[in-house]
């Protein structure tokens, strides 16, 4: 499935934003297109939902493309997710006409019970290896390429017995799934665990990358970054983009909004500098041997 997302890849190469209900209605109100790739769609936000939003999406599809990233699958869970949330989100994927589905390589359900937290995993084989079967069986029942996104995390749960970089490699070897590579949350990580992030990207195998996000972020008064995706994008995590895109190459991109949202001019010329950072990475990937 992974061969048939390279042609959308292409298509959809650009930066992209992700949909918020705080500026829908500024966005079909306009007498033209805005400058987006495409919009990101959370499909929880709309599934098993009538009325007003699943109708506005349905008028926004007229005119932009749309690529779904989901907040509940809980890839790391023991349990699979029920049968009849699957149906759903597969319904909703094929009516949004999304080329890929991705969530993140997370715990976020004990049993029954929804978190609303993106829980880190145990760092070893045996997680990766559940991780992996839960992510083939979720594309197959799907029908289109799942990719998964690295966290942010902030401690975690027992001994670690593989590094992050080698346990996201594992899922992806064992999953024949693709890597949404979340820029932001390789920065964060390595302010609050001291490694470098450039480093860390070098050691995954960006060829599997079908998307980045990127996003800002909060530093706390006693040094504790957090992922708010809050604020806007800062230059280093810029910087990183450039440089990470300049190893992936034309790969969609995704500026992540989701508190303190500005209004859409703002918003319009953050992407700008978004923009801006992709283009210079393309250009030094195209004048890399």
């Amino acid at each position: 499935m992974l061969v048939d997302a390279v042609a959308e890849q292409n298509q959809l190469a650009g930066v992209g934003l992700g949909l918020r209900w705080e500026f829908l209605d500024d966005v079909l109100d306009r007498d033209q297109p805005i400058d987006v790739a495409f919009f990101e769609v959370s499909p929880e936000n709309y599934m098993r939902r009538g009325g007003y939003y699943p109708e506005a999406l349905e008028r926004l599809g007229e005119s932009y493309r749309f690529v779904t990233h989901g907040l509940t699958l809980s890839l790391g869970a023991v349990d699979p997710p029920a049968a009849d949330y699957l149906d759903e989100l597969q319904r909703e994927v094929r009516r949004l006409n999304s080329p890929w589905h991705s969530d993140h390589l997370c715990l976020s359900t004990a049993g029954s019970l929804v978190l609303h937290e993106l829980l880190p995993l145990k760092l070893c084989e045996a997680t990766a290896q559940r991780c992996a079967d839960r992510l083939r069986a979720i594309q197959d029942r799907l029908g289109v390429p799942m990719a998964f996104e690295n966290i942010s995390w902030y401690a975690h749960p027992g001994a670690q017995e593989l590094s992050e970089a080698d346990f996201i490699s594992l899922v992806l070897e064992r999953s024949g799934c693709g890597l949404l590579l979340d820029v932001n949350n390789v920065y964060v990580n390595s302010l609050n665990h001291g490694f470098d992030a450039a480093h860390f990207i070098a050691q995954l195998p960006l060829d599997r990358v079908m998307q980045l996000h990127i996003a800002g972020h909060f530093t706390r008064d006693d040094g504790l970054v957090i992922d708010t995706h809050g604020a806007r994008v800062i230059d280093p995590v810029l910087k990183l983009l450039t440089s990470t895109v300049e190893s992936t190459g034309p790969v969609p991109v995704l500026l992540e909004r989701d508190n303190n949202i500005p209004p859409l001019p703002d918003l319009l010329a953050e992407l700008n500098v978004v923009r801006r950072a992709y283009d210079a990475g393309l250009a030094a990937s195209r004048g890399r041997p």
